[in-house]
């Protein structure tokens, strides 16, 4: 019999390293589970964790057993149905997975597959791992009071819980060195001469020396093995962080060509923009923008939620757009980014004035712009118009068409992913 002992020290919160640990392991099981939840969920219901099912056989664990030991010659045979590399069926019966398929059987035998709950804060990070927003510079901003703490050193004055115990101990060990160091010495000269005061057989110098050793005993042992001299506390000082500060323009197409079944997709498509702002960017605003003939800014219970329609000119957003930009939002302070959600239907002459406000006023200024056509149709005049733009603005602008429920997350992680850095 063998025993394996596992001696390593179990770190804080040990369960969550634990849960961490098989999250990391599995993630592309758990990764698909949380793109299709995506897919069937409702728009009010995106924050809700997640179940994910793995199959039992990949999280079978290793087992340690012991062989047979010593030099063998084994003759194995071949056979004519199987070769290298080959996966041999599970039997009919019995063969796990809980799906209660199939008829009774006296034979197979298998497992369940395994199943475990992701919770809200999980699920949310699983489905924006890898993405950014593009672009984004870190200014200095004039009000703002962030800081982040660094080490500088230790000090001989702090709170305990900044107490470095190996700081203080090599301290300590530095104290006695230097208070005991000359000691030591006369006390090695003195442990020659008892030797040959001994060899002698000179009594009186025998205690003489017995005596001088006692004393040099006493004044080693009178140094404390810590003094308050000794006591070492790190030291942290405030250092001021650049800001990332951001806004979100949200602009949304609510025309009557826009039908309900549309107007879901760009909702369920802003709605994981917005989710993903609040979670990963503390200081970002969001701008909320509706357009029929006119456009408004709007709050978001009414951007997700009103009811009005009306005929389409896209170039009102973007000249409110711009706007609210140069009254409320500095190039110079803030990252402006915008997204666009139509299904392309536009005024015949509005979509190359569309163009011209975007390479002129908007485009210039902002850190990153996307454009999301929502339609089953053919492409139309201001997808045309924006393809040129992507071609002579690939930087800060793209577009990306989504035609069912099924594509809009992979726009989204398209549109938002993380870019390698040049």
């Amino acid at each position: 019999m063998s025993y394996l002992i596992d001696r390593r020290e179990n770190a804080k919160n040990k369960n969550m390293v634990n849960r961490r640990r098989f999250m990391e392991r599995y993630k592309k099981h758990i990764k698909r589970a949380v793109e299709k939840a995506v897919d069937d969920r409702s728009i009010t219901d995106m924050e809700r964790g997640e179940e994910v099912t793995i199959p039992a056989g990949d999280v079978s664990e290793p087992v340690f057993h012991h062989g047979n030991g010593g030099e063998r010659t084994v003759v194995h045979p071949g056979n004519r149905e199987f070769v290298a590399g080959d996966r041999v069926p599970r039997p009919q019966g019995g063969q796990g997975g809980g799906a209660g398929e199939g008829e009774a059987s006296d034979q197979g035998e298998g497992e369940d597959d395994f199943v475990f709950q992701l919770t809200s804060d999980e699920f949310m990070e699983v489905l924006f791992e890898d993405l950014e927003l593009p672009n984004m510079s870190k200014r200095h901003l004039k009000g703002t009071s962030s800081f982040k703490y660094e080490h500088a050193g230790y000090s001989a004055d702090g709170t305990p819980a900044k107490l470095s115990v190996q700081r203080t101990m090599r301290a300590s060990k530095m104290r006695h060195i230097a208070l005991n160091s000359r000691r030591k010495r006369e006390r090695q000269a003195l442990q020659d001469a008892l030797l040959a005061a001994q060899h002698a057989g000179d009594e009186v110098t025998l205690r003489r020396i017995g005596k001088a050793l006692e004393e040099l005993e006493k004044g080693i042992k009178k140094v404390a093995f810590l003094d308050d001299t000794d006591l070492r506390y790190n030291l942290h000082v405030q250092k001021p962080v650049p800001t990332s500060q951001a806004v979100m323009f949200c602009l949304m197409d609510v025309s009557g060509s826009m039908d309900q079944a549309i107007k879901d997709m760009a909702k369920r498509f802003y709605l994981l923009l917005y989710l993903f702002l609040k979670r990963h960017y503390e200081r970002t605003e969001i701008v909320f923008i509706r357009h029929h003939t006119v456009a408004k800014e709007v709050d978001e219970q009414e951007f997700f939620y009103s009811k009005e329609t009306g005929g389409t000119v896209v170039s009102s957003a973007l000249k409110l757009m711009q706007e609210v930009m140069d009254d409320r939002y500095s190039p110079d302070e803030w990252n402006i980014y915008g997204a666009q959600a139509s299904d392309g239907d536009n005024w015949n002459d509005d979509s190359p004035i569309c163009s011209k406000i975007l390479t002129e006023s908007i485009l210039p200024q902002v850190q990153y712009f996307a454009y999301v056509e929502i339609t089953k149709r053919n492409h139309q005049a201001l997808w045309e118009e924006y393809t040129k733009l992507e071609a002579a603005h690939p930087e800060v602008f793209a577009q990306q068409h989504i035609r069912s429920v099924g594509d809009i997350f992979p726009v989204f992680r398209q549109l938002f992913a993380k870019r390698s850095a040049a």
